[in-house]
Protein backbone atom coordinates (compact mmCIF):
# COMPACT_ATOMS: atom_id res chain seq x y z
CA UNK A 1 0.00 0.00 0.00
CA UNK A 2 1.41 3.40 -0.99
CA UNK A 3 1.83 6.38 1.28
CA UNK A 4 -1.16 8.64 1.82
CA UNK A 5 -0.77 12.31 0.97
CA UNK A 6 -1.75 14.91 3.57
CA UNK A 7 -2.51 18.52 2.67
CA UNK A 8 -1.80 20.75 5.70
CA UNK A 9 -2.83 24.37 5.06
CA UNK A 10 -1.82 26.62 7.92
CA UNK A 11 1.27 24.60 8.69
CA UNK A 12 3.16 27.56 10.14
CA UNK A 13 0.63 28.49 12.85
CA UNK A 14 0.82 27.49 16.52
CA UNK A 15 -1.41 24.44 16.04
CA UNK A 16 -0.37 23.83 12.44
CA UNK A 17 3.37 23.78 13.08
CA UNK A 18 2.96 21.36 15.97
CA UNK A 19 0.92 19.18 13.63
CA UNK A 20 3.56 19.49 10.91
CA UNK A 21 6.37 18.45 13.26
CA UNK A 22 4.35 15.47 14.41
CA UNK A 23 3.57 14.55 10.81
CA UNK A 24 7.19 14.99 9.77
CA UNK A 25 8.13 12.15 12.11
CA UNK A 26 5.78 9.93 10.12
CA UNK A 27 7.05 10.62 6.60
CA UNK A 28 7.67 6.93 6.18
CA UNK A 29 3.86 6.67 6.09
CA UNK A 30 2.78 10.02 4.64
CA UNK A 31 3.58 12.58 2.00
CA UNK A 32 3.03 16.18 3.10
CA UNK A 33 1.67 19.07 1.04
CA UNK A 34 1.89 22.63 2.36
CA UNK A 35 0.31 25.82 1.06
CA UNK A 36 2.28 28.72 2.52
CA UNK A 37 2.60 32.40 1.85
CA UNK A 38 6.14 33.05 0.54
CA UNK A 39 7.08 35.30 3.47
CA UNK A 40 10.64 35.46 4.74
CA UNK A 41 9.48 33.92 8.04
CA UNK A 42 7.82 30.95 6.34
CA UNK A 43 10.74 30.46 3.97
CA UNK A 44 13.13 30.31 6.91
CA UNK A 45 10.84 28.03 8.94
CA UNK A 46 10.56 25.34 6.26
CA UNK A 47 14.02 25.65 4.70
CA UNK A 48 15.47 22.81 6.84
CA UNK A 49 12.66 20.49 5.78
CA UNK A 50 13.12 21.41 2.13
CA UNK A 51 16.77 20.50 2.50
CA UNK A 52 16.00 17.19 4.20
CA UNK A 53 13.59 16.25 1.41
CA UNK A 54 16.13 17.10 -1.28
CA UNK A 55 14.60 20.38 -2.44
CA UNK A 56 17.29 22.81 -3.56
CA UNK A 57 17.18 26.25 -5.13
CA UNK A 58 13.48 26.81 -4.42
CA UNK A 59 13.79 30.60 -4.49
CA UNK A 60 11.21 32.18 -6.77
CA UNK A 61 9.42 28.93 -7.55
CA UNK A 62 5.67 28.64 -6.94
CA UNK A 63 5.72 24.86 -6.47
CA UNK A 64 8.61 22.81 -5.12
CA UNK A 65 8.66 19.07 -4.56
CA UNK A 66 11.03 16.63 -2.94
CA UNK A 67 10.99 13.34 -1.12
CA UNK A 68 7.68 13.26 0.85
CA UNK A 69 7.27 17.06 0.77
CA UNK A 70 5.54 19.43 -1.62
CA UNK A 71 5.17 23.14 -0.94
CA UNK A 72 2.93 25.44 -2.89
CA UNK A 73 4.17 28.96 -2.21
CA UNK A 74 0.96 30.85 -2.71
CA UNK A 75 -2.25 32.10 -1.15
CA UNK A 76 -5.34 30.21 0.03
CA UNK A 77 -7.57 32.93 -1.40
CA UNK A 78 -6.20 32.08 -4.87
CA UNK A 79 -8.16 29.10 -6.17
CA UNK A 80 -5.42 28.00 -8.58
CA UNK A 81 -2.95 27.72 -5.70
CA UNK A 82 -5.42 25.68 -3.67
CA UNK A 83 -6.25 23.46 -6.65
CA UNK A 84 -2.55 22.74 -7.11
CA UNK A 85 -2.20 21.81 -3.44
CA UNK A 86 -5.22 19.48 -3.58
CA UNK A 87 -3.97 17.37 -6.49
CA UNK A 88 -3.82 13.66 -5.62
CA UNK A 89 -4.28 14.19 -1.88
CA UNK A 90 -6.03 11.78 0.49
CA UNK A 91 -6.54 14.12 3.43
CA UNK A 92 -6.83 17.80 4.21
CA UNK A 93 -5.98 18.65 7.82
CA UNK A 94 -6.79 22.35 8.07
CA UNK A 95 -5.66 24.46 11.05
CA UNK A 96 -5.32 27.47 8.74
CA UNK A 97 -6.63 30.74 10.19
CA UNK A 98 -5.99 34.45 10.29
CA UNK A 99 -6.80 35.11 13.93
CA UNK A 100 -7.62 37.92 16.36
CA UNK A 101 -6.63 40.56 17.18
CA UNK A 102 -5.17 41.12 13.71
CA UNK A 103 -8.27 39.65 12.06
CA UNK A 104 -10.53 42.21 13.73
CA UNK A 105 -8.33 45.04 12.45
CA UNK A 106 -8.30 43.64 8.92
CA UNK A 107 -11.66 41.92 8.24
CA UNK A 108 -11.02 41.75 4.50
CA UNK A 109 -7.92 39.61 4.99
CA UNK A 110 -9.71 37.53 7.63
CA UNK A 111 -12.48 36.79 5.15
CA UNK A 112 -9.97 35.97 2.41
CA UNK A 113 -8.21 33.36 4.58
CA UNK A 114 -10.95 32.04 6.87
CA UNK A 115 -13.89 32.01 4.47
CA UNK A 116 -12.71 32.25 0.86
CA UNK A 117 -9.75 29.99 1.61
CA UNK A 118 -12.02 27.26 2.99
CA UNK A 119 -14.52 27.67 0.15
CA UNK A 120 -11.61 27.21 -2.26
CA UNK A 121 -10.46 24.03 -0.51
CA UNK A 122 -13.99 22.58 -0.59
CA UNK A 123 -14.31 23.46 -4.27
CA UNK A 124 -10.86 22.03 -5.10
CA UNK A 125 -11.57 18.77 -3.25
CA UNK A 126 -14.88 18.37 -5.05
CA UNK A 127 -13.06 19.05 -8.34
CA UNK A 128 -10.71 16.08 -7.88
CA UNK A 129 -11.59 12.74 -9.45
CA UNK A 130 -13.92 11.13 -6.87
CA UNK A 131 -12.68 13.82 -4.50
CA UNK A 132 -15.87 14.36 -2.49
CA UNK A 133 -16.10 10.64 -1.85
CA UNK A 134 -12.44 9.88 -1.23
CA UNK A 135 -10.69 12.93 0.30
CA UNK A 136 -11.18 13.46 4.03
CA UNK A 137 -11.35 17.02 5.38
CA UNK A 138 -10.65 17.92 9.01
CA UNK A 139 -11.57 21.57 9.57
CA UNK A 140 -10.51 23.59 12.61
CA UNK A 141 -13.08 26.05 13.90
CA UNK A 142 -13.07 28.23 17.00
CA UNK A 143 -14.72 28.65 20.38
CA UNK A 144 -15.27 32.29 19.40
CA UNK A 145 -18.21 31.18 17.24
CA UNK A 146 -20.45 30.90 20.32
CA UNK A 147 -19.34 34.23 21.77
CA UNK A 148 -20.01 35.50 25.26
CA UNK A 149 -20.92 32.67 27.69
CA UNK A 150 -20.66 34.14 31.17
CA UNK A 151 -22.53 32.55 34.12
CA UNK A 152 -25.05 31.04 34.29
CA UNK A 153 -24.55 29.86 30.67
CA UNK A 154 -20.82 29.27 31.08
CA UNK A 155 -21.07 25.59 30.10
CA UNK A 156 -21.63 24.82 26.43
CA UNK A 157 -21.98 22.00 23.94
CA UNK A 158 -22.19 21.63 20.19
CA UNK A 159 -25.57 22.72 18.84
CA UNK A 160 -25.69 25.83 21.02
CA UNK A 161 -26.49 29.07 19.16
CA UNK A 162 -23.70 30.64 17.15
CA UNK A 163 -23.19 34.19 18.37
CA UNK A 164 -19.88 35.80 17.43
CA UNK A 165 -19.30 38.73 19.75
CA UNK A 166 -19.80 42.22 18.39
CA UNK A 167 -16.65 43.36 16.51
CA UNK A 168 -15.36 39.75 16.38
CA UNK A 169 -14.84 39.55 12.63
CA UNK A 170 -12.56 36.54 13.09
CA UNK A 171 -15.41 34.44 14.48
CA UNK A 172 -17.76 35.60 11.73
CA UNK A 173 -15.39 34.48 8.99
CA UNK A 174 -14.83 31.14 10.70
CA UNK A 175 -18.58 30.53 10.92
CA UNK A 176 -18.92 31.11 7.19
CA UNK A 177 -15.96 28.81 6.49
CA UNK A 178 -17.42 26.02 8.60
CA UNK A 179 -20.80 26.37 6.91
CA UNK A 180 -19.15 25.94 3.52
CA UNK A 181 -17.83 22.57 4.67
CA UNK A 182 -21.01 21.40 6.39
CA UNK A 183 -23.11 22.20 3.33
CA UNK A 184 -20.63 20.63 0.90
CA UNK A 185 -20.79 17.26 -0.86
CA UNK A 186 -17.71 15.96 0.96
CA UNK A 187 -18.53 12.63 2.60
CA UNK A 188 -15.80 12.34 5.22
CA UNK A 189 -15.47 15.58 7.18
CA UNK A 190 -15.26 16.77 10.77
CA UNK A 191 -15.14 20.25 12.28
CA UNK A 192 -13.03 20.66 15.42
CA UNK A 193 -13.97 23.92 17.17
CA UNK A 194 -10.69 24.78 18.79
CA UNK A 195 -10.52 26.63 22.09
CA UNK A 196 -7.86 29.15 23.13
CA UNK A 197 -4.44 27.63 22.47
CA UNK A 198 -2.05 28.53 25.28
CA UNK A 199 1.32 29.21 23.69
CA UNK A 200 4.30 29.08 26.07
CA UNK A 201 5.40 32.63 25.17
CA UNK A 202 2.63 34.24 27.21
CA UNK A 203 4.36 37.63 27.07
CA UNK A 204 3.89 37.57 23.32
CA UNK A 205 0.11 37.68 23.84
CA UNK A 206 0.12 41.11 25.45
CA UNK A 207 -2.23 43.24 23.40
CA UNK A 208 -5.22 45.47 24.22
CA UNK A 209 -7.41 42.44 23.51
CA UNK A 210 -6.39 41.05 26.89
CA UNK A 211 -8.70 43.65 28.45
CA UNK A 212 -11.61 42.84 26.14
CA UNK A 213 -12.17 39.64 28.11
CA UNK A 214 -14.20 39.79 31.36
CA UNK A 215 -12.35 38.57 34.43
CA UNK A 216 -15.08 35.99 35.11
CA UNK A 217 -14.77 34.26 31.73
CA UNK A 218 -14.70 30.49 32.09
CA UNK A 219 -11.96 28.97 29.94
CA UNK A 220 -11.32 25.37 28.96
CA UNK A 221 -8.05 25.80 27.12
CA UNK A 222 -5.64 23.69 25.11
CA UNK A 223 -1.92 23.59 24.46
CA UNK A 224 -0.49 23.76 20.96
CA UNK A 225 1.16 20.40 21.65
CA UNK A 226 -2.17 18.66 22.37
CA UNK A 227 -3.92 20.51 19.55
CA UNK A 228 -1.34 19.51 16.95
CA UNK A 229 -1.12 15.93 18.17
CA UNK A 230 -4.89 15.60 18.21
CA UNK A 231 -5.15 16.84 14.64
CA UNK A 232 -2.66 14.25 13.43
CA UNK A 233 -4.43 11.50 15.40
CA UNK A 234 -7.43 12.06 13.12
CA UNK A 235 -5.46 10.13 10.50
CA UNK A 236 -6.11 6.95 12.46
CA UNK A 237 -9.90 7.27 12.24
CA UNK A 238 -11.35 4.52 9.99
CA UNK A 239 -13.71 5.35 7.14
CA UNK A 240 -16.70 3.68 8.80
CA UNK A 241 -16.34 5.45 12.17
CA UNK A 242 -19.22 7.53 13.53
CA UNK A 243 -16.59 10.26 13.95
CA UNK A 244 -17.32 11.56 10.46
CA UNK A 245 -19.89 14.18 9.59
CA UNK A 246 -19.88 15.78 13.02
CA UNK A 247 -18.90 19.02 14.74
CA UNK A 248 -16.82 18.77 17.94
CA UNK A 249 -15.66 21.09 20.67
CA UNK A 250 -11.89 20.71 21.03
CA UNK A 251 -10.22 21.58 24.33
CA UNK A 252 -8.02 20.04 26.98
CA UNK A 253 -10.67 18.72 29.34
CA UNK A 254 -11.04 19.20 33.11
CA UNK A 255 -7.32 19.71 33.67
CA UNK A 256 -7.31 22.74 31.38
CA UNK A 257 -10.27 24.58 32.96
CA UNK A 258 -9.59 27.92 34.59
CA UNK A 259 -11.30 31.28 35.09
CA UNK A 260 -9.65 34.22 33.32
CA UNK A 261 -8.66 36.10 36.49
CA UNK A 262 -7.02 32.94 37.82
CA UNK A 263 -5.21 32.57 34.50
CA UNK A 264 -3.84 36.10 34.83
CA UNK A 265 -2.89 35.47 38.45
CA UNK A 266 -1.02 32.32 37.46
CA UNK A 267 0.96 34.09 34.74
CA UNK A 268 1.91 37.19 36.73
CA UNK A 269 2.52 35.28 39.95
CA UNK A 270 5.26 33.38 38.16
CA UNK A 271 6.91 36.77 37.65
CA UNK A 272 6.48 37.65 41.31
CA UNK A 273 3.76 40.23 40.61
CA UNK A 274 0.17 40.68 41.81
CA UNK A 275 -2.31 41.35 39.00
CA UNK A 276 -4.20 43.72 41.34
CA UNK A 277 -1.15 45.95 41.51
CA UNK A 278 -0.53 46.13 37.77
CA UNK A 279 -4.11 46.32 36.39
CA UNK A 280 -7.28 48.06 37.41
CA UNK A 281 -10.49 46.09 37.40
CA UNK A 282 -12.22 48.68 35.22
CA UNK A 283 -9.81 47.96 32.42
CA UNK A 284 -11.53 44.60 31.85
CA UNK A 285 -14.78 44.49 29.88
CA UNK A 286 -17.99 43.23 31.43
CA UNK A 287 -19.25 41.23 28.44
CA UNK A 288 -18.91 40.53 24.70
CA UNK A 289 -15.91 38.23 24.46
CA UNK A 290 -15.96 34.42 24.36
CA UNK A 291 -14.74 31.23 26.11
CA UNK A 292 -16.62 28.63 28.15
CA UNK A 293 -16.35 25.33 29.94
CA UNK A 294 -17.53 22.36 27.86
CA UNK A 295 -19.67 19.40 28.74
CA UNK A 296 -18.71 17.50 25.58
CA UNK A 297 -14.97 17.76 24.80
CA UNK A 298 -14.62 14.20 26.06
CA UNK A 299 -16.50 13.07 22.93
CA UNK A 300 -13.65 14.17 20.68
CA UNK A 301 -11.03 12.85 23.08
CA UNK A 302 -12.60 9.40 22.86
CA UNK A 303 -11.89 9.46 19.12
CA UNK A 304 -8.49 11.16 18.83
CA UNK A 305 -7.10 11.01 22.41
CA UNK A 306 -6.05 14.66 22.42
CA UNK A 307 -6.19 15.22 26.18
CA UNK A 308 -2.70 15.21 27.63
CA UNK A 309 -1.60 18.52 29.10
CA UNK A 310 -3.06 20.50 32.02
CA UNK A 311 -2.73 23.96 33.49
CA UNK A 312 0.20 22.63 35.51
CA UNK A 313 2.09 21.38 32.47
CA UNK A 314 1.34 24.68 30.74
CA UNK A 315 2.69 26.57 33.73
CA UNK A 316 5.91 24.58 33.37
CA UNK A 317 6.03 25.36 29.65
CA UNK A 318 5.60 29.07 30.38
CA UNK A 319 8.46 29.10 32.85
CA UNK A 320 10.76 27.31 30.42
CA UNK A 321 9.86 29.85 27.72
CA UNK A 322 10.68 32.88 29.87
CA UNK A 323 13.96 34.49 28.82
CA UNK A 324 16.69 34.50 31.43
CA UNK A 325 16.21 38.16 32.29
CA UNK A 326 12.53 37.59 33.16
CA UNK A 327 13.44 34.67 35.39
CA UNK A 328 15.90 36.94 37.16
CA UNK A 329 13.24 39.66 37.53
CA UNK A 330 10.85 37.08 38.97
CA UNK A 331 13.42 35.96 41.53
CA UNK A 332 14.26 39.53 42.59
CA UNK A 333 10.55 40.42 42.83
CA UNK A 334 10.07 37.62 45.32
CA UNK A 335 12.99 38.49 47.60
CA UNK A 336 13.25 42.29 47.31
CA UNK A 337 9.97 44.15 48.02
CA UNK A 338 11.36 47.56 46.89
CA UNK A 339 12.41 46.02 43.58
CA UNK A 340 8.98 44.44 43.19
CA UNK A 341 7.30 47.81 43.82
CA UNK A 342 9.37 49.44 41.06
CA UNK A 343 8.67 46.59 38.60
CA UNK A 344 4.94 46.56 39.35
CA UNK A 345 4.71 50.34 38.96
CA UNK A 346 6.47 50.19 35.59
CA UNK A 347 4.30 47.27 34.48
CA UNK A 348 1.16 49.17 35.53
CA UNK A 349 2.13 52.13 33.35
CA UNK A 350 2.95 49.92 30.39
CA UNK A 351 -0.34 47.98 30.60
CA UNK A 352 -2.32 51.17 31.15
CA UNK A 353 -0.78 52.63 28.01
CA UNK A 354 -1.83 49.51 26.14
CA UNK A 355 -5.41 49.77 27.47
CA UNK A 356 -5.50 53.44 26.45
CA UNK A 357 -4.88 52.68 22.79
CA UNK A 358 -7.77 53.30 20.43
CA UNK A 359 -8.43 49.54 20.38
CA UNK A 360 -8.19 49.27 24.17
CA UNK A 361 -10.94 49.55 26.74
CA UNK A 362 -9.66 52.79 28.27
CA UNK A 363 -9.24 54.21 24.79
CA UNK A 364 -12.93 53.61 24.14
CA UNK A 365 -13.87 55.49 27.30
CA UNK A 366 -11.47 58.35 26.62
CA UNK A 367 -12.50 58.72 22.97
CA UNK A 368 -16.23 58.35 23.68
CA UNK A 369 -16.46 55.32 21.42
CA UNK A 370 -20.15 54.69 22.07
CA UNK A 371 -20.42 51.47 20.08
CA UNK A 372 -17.51 49.76 21.83
CA UNK A 373 -18.61 50.94 25.28
CA UNK A 374 -22.14 49.71 24.62
CA UNK A 375 -20.95 46.33 23.33
CA UNK A 376 -18.35 45.58 26.00
CA UNK A 377 -19.68 47.42 29.08
CA UNK A 378 -23.35 48.11 28.41
CA UNK A 379 -23.02 51.80 29.21
CA UNK A 380 -20.62 54.45 30.53
CA UNK A 381 -22.49 54.23 33.83
CA UNK A 382 -21.83 50.50 34.06
CA UNK A 383 -18.13 51.19 33.50
CA UNK A 384 -18.03 53.87 36.20
CA UNK A 385 -19.79 51.59 38.67
CA UNK A 386 -17.20 48.82 38.47
CA UNK A 387 -15.75 48.56 42.00
CA UNK A 388 -12.16 47.95 42.98
CA UNK A 389 -10.61 44.52 43.28
CA UNK A 390 -12.20 42.15 45.82
CA UNK A 391 -15.36 44.29 46.13
CA UNK A 392 -18.56 42.59 44.92
CA UNK A 393 -16.58 40.25 42.72
CA UNK A 394 -18.53 38.32 40.05
CA UNK A 395 -19.18 34.58 40.21
CA UNK A 396 -15.96 32.69 39.47
CA UNK A 397 -16.38 29.34 41.23
CA UNK A 398 -15.91 26.23 39.13
CA UNK A 399 -19.02 24.89 40.87
CA UNK A 400 -21.16 27.90 39.95
CA UNK A 401 -24.79 27.14 39.14
CA UNK A 402 -25.18 26.52 35.43
CA UNK A 403 -28.03 26.62 32.94
CA UNK A 404 -28.13 24.09 30.10
CA UNK A 405 -29.50 25.51 26.86
CA UNK A 406 -32.60 24.14 25.15
CA UNK A 407 -31.99 23.15 21.54
CA UNK A 408 -35.67 22.98 20.71
CA UNK A 409 -36.14 19.22 20.31
CA UNK A 410 -35.88 15.97 22.26
CA UNK A 411 -32.15 15.21 22.01
CA UNK A 412 -32.66 11.73 23.46
CA UNK A 413 -34.92 10.72 20.58
CA UNK A 414 -33.19 8.26 18.29
CA UNK A 415 -34.88 9.13 14.99
CA UNK A 416 -36.34 12.58 14.46
CA UNK A 417 -39.44 13.23 12.36
CA UNK A 418 -40.50 16.18 10.23
CA UNK A 419 -42.59 17.46 13.15
CA UNK A 420 -39.40 17.67 15.24
CA UNK A 421 -37.67 19.66 12.50
CA UNK A 422 -40.65 21.98 12.27
CA UNK A 423 -40.50 22.53 16.03
CA UNK A 424 -36.82 23.36 15.82
CA UNK A 425 -37.54 26.04 13.23
CA UNK A 426 -40.41 27.48 15.28
CA UNK A 427 -38.16 27.67 18.36
CA UNK A 428 -35.85 29.82 16.27
CA UNK A 429 -38.71 32.10 15.28
CA UNK A 430 -38.99 30.68 11.78
CA UNK A 431 -40.37 27.73 9.83
CA UNK A 432 -39.28 24.64 7.94
CA UNK A 433 -40.63 25.12 4.41
CA UNK A 434 -40.02 21.54 3.25
CA UNK A 435 -43.20 19.43 3.47
CA UNK A 436 -41.39 16.10 3.52
CA UNK A 437 -38.13 14.71 4.90
CA UNK A 438 -36.47 11.31 4.58
CA UNK A 439 -35.08 11.40 8.13
CA UNK A 440 -31.49 11.89 6.94
CA UNK A 441 -29.74 14.67 8.90
CA UNK A 442 -27.70 15.51 5.78
CA UNK A 443 -30.61 15.97 3.39
CA UNK A 444 -30.92 19.63 2.43
CA UNK A 445 -34.18 21.29 3.52
CA UNK A 446 -35.74 24.70 2.97
CA UNK A 447 -36.12 27.10 5.90
CA UNK A 448 -37.36 30.60 6.72
CA UNK A 449 -36.15 32.77 9.61
CA UNK A 450 -38.13 35.26 11.72
CA UNK A 451 -37.13 38.05 9.33
CA UNK A 452 -38.63 36.28 6.30
CA UNK A 453 -35.25 35.27 4.83
CA UNK A 454 -35.43 31.92 3.03
CA UNK A 455 -32.43 29.62 2.86
CA UNK A 456 -31.32 26.01 2.44
CA UNK A 457 -29.47 23.97 5.04
CA UNK A 458 -29.03 20.41 6.20
CA UNK A 459 -30.76 19.54 9.49
CA UNK A 460 -27.37 18.67 10.98
CA UNK A 461 -26.09 22.17 10.24
CA UNK A 462 -29.02 23.67 12.14
CA UNK A 463 -29.68 21.18 14.97
CA UNK A 464 -26.24 19.85 15.78
CA UNK A 465 -23.96 22.72 14.73
CA UNK A 466 -26.04 25.74 15.81
CA UNK A 467 -26.16 27.54 12.46
CA UNK A 468 -29.32 29.30 11.34
CA UNK A 469 -30.08 32.03 8.80
CA UNK A 470 -26.95 33.01 6.82
CA UNK A 471 -28.44 36.41 5.98
CA UNK A 472 -28.92 37.24 9.66
CA UNK A 473 -25.41 36.15 10.61
CA UNK A 474 -22.99 38.87 11.66
CA UNK A 475 -21.69 41.22 10.45
CA UNK A 476 -23.66 43.39 10.85
CA UNK A 477 -24.76 42.71 14.43
CA UNK A 478 -28.49 43.01 15.06
CA UNK A 479 -28.68 40.78 18.12
CA UNK A 480 -31.17 42.83 20.15
CA UNK A 481 -33.73 42.54 17.35
CA UNK A 482 -32.96 38.84 16.75
CA UNK A 483 -33.34 37.93 20.43
CA UNK A 484 -36.83 39.43 20.49
CA UNK A 485 -37.98 37.04 17.73
CA UNK A 486 -35.77 33.98 18.26
CA UNK A 487 -36.22 32.17 21.64
CA UNK A 488 -33.32 29.85 20.85
CA UNK A 489 -30.95 32.80 20.48
CA UNK A 490 -32.50 34.73 23.37
CA UNK A 491 -31.07 32.09 25.74
CA UNK A 492 -27.54 33.34 25.08
CA UNK A 493 -28.38 37.03 24.82
CA UNK A 494 -30.49 38.02 27.78
CA UNK A 495 -28.30 36.65 30.59
CA UNK A 496 -26.23 39.86 30.27
CA UNK A 497 -28.34 42.15 28.07
CA UNK A 498 -31.49 44.04 28.97
CA UNK A 499 -34.63 43.33 26.99
CA UNK A 500 -35.03 47.03 26.21
CA UNK A 501 -31.59 47.36 24.58
CA UNK A 502 -31.80 48.21 20.91
CA UNK A 503 -28.29 48.33 19.50
CA UNK A 504 -27.16 47.83 15.93
CA UNK A 505 -23.53 47.52 14.86
CA UNK A 506 -22.94 47.97 11.10
CA UNK A 507 -20.61 45.83 9.03
CA UNK A 508 -18.02 48.61 8.84
CA UNK A 509 -17.97 49.23 12.61
CA UNK A 510 -14.34 48.09 12.72
CA UNK A 511 -13.28 51.34 11.05
CA UNK A 512 -13.17 53.05 14.45
CA UNK A 513 -9.77 51.38 14.92
CA UNK A 514 -8.77 51.14 11.26
CA UNK A 515 -5.04 51.36 10.66
CA UNK A 516 -4.01 50.29 14.17
CA UNK A 517 -1.23 47.72 14.17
Amino acid sequence: MGKETIFLPGGSGSMGYQAFKTLWKKIDRYNIVLLQRPSAKNKELFAPYESQSGITNSEGKRVVEGDSLKIVWGDASNYDDVLEACKEIDWCLCPMAFISPEADRNPELAKAVNTTGIENIVKAIEAQPNGAEHIKFIYTGTVAKTGDRLPPIHWGRTGDPLKPSVFDFYACTKIAGERALLESNIKHWASLRQTFIMIPDIMGLQDPIMFHQPINSYMENNTSRDAGRGLINCLDIPDDSDFWGRVYNMAGGPGCRIVYLDFLNMAFDMLGMDVRNICERKWFALRNFHMQFYEDTHVLDEHIHNWGDSMETYRSDMWKAFPLYLKLVAKLNKILPPFKWIVEKATYQRLKGMAERADGTLGWIKNKNDMRVSAFYGSYEAYENIPDWDVDMPEMSHDAQKKRLDHGYDESKGQLELADIQGVAEFRGGACLSDEWDGNMYTTLKWRCAFEHEFSAKPYTVLKAGHWCPECEAPSWNYDAIAKKNPFFAQVWYPNHATDEDNFYPEDCYKDIEGIV
